[in-house]
């Protein structure tokens, strides 16, 4: 039995990868393929779905910031969307919040707001 659980699906601003469960160490190379293979597709617009992530740990946290680096490189965006709060407060005390998008859900346009431009401190328009 895998702690994580991938799926992937197109959504309404490109692919969606849904993570589900718990990511360490032991499948972040598992998940960094999966990124992989959505950015190696050419994607413009890529959404981590976190609301079934329970728990990421520093080699899980590494591997969406690979990610994000990846695309900002071709010209792409990694989003993520609805972290549980213990991710949440994980992404926010690390800083990835600051740097990586988070929506509060997976959709066109976030329903608390615009989406916060990672690189400044102001919603981007």
């Amino acid at each position: 039995m895998s702690l994580l659980d991938i799926t992937a699906e197109i959504g309404e601003r490109g692919p969606v990868v849904r993570l589900s469960g718990e990511a360490d160490t032991s499948v972040a190379g598992r998940l960094g393929e999966a990124l992989n293979a959505q950015i190696t597709a050419d994607t413009r617009c890529l959404t981590v779905d976190l609301s079934g992530l329970r728990f990421a740990d520093s080699a899980a946290v590494r591997t969406l910031i690979d990610a994000h680096l990846a695309l900002k490189k071709q010209g792409g965006t990694l989003e993520l969307a609805s972290p549980q709060p213990l991710v949440a407060r994980s992404l926010s005390l690390l800083g990835v919040d600051q740097v990586i998008p988070v929506r509060p859900q997976v959709g066109p346009e976030p329903v608390d707001g615009p989406l916060r431009d990672a690189d400044s401190a102001t919603p981007a328009s």
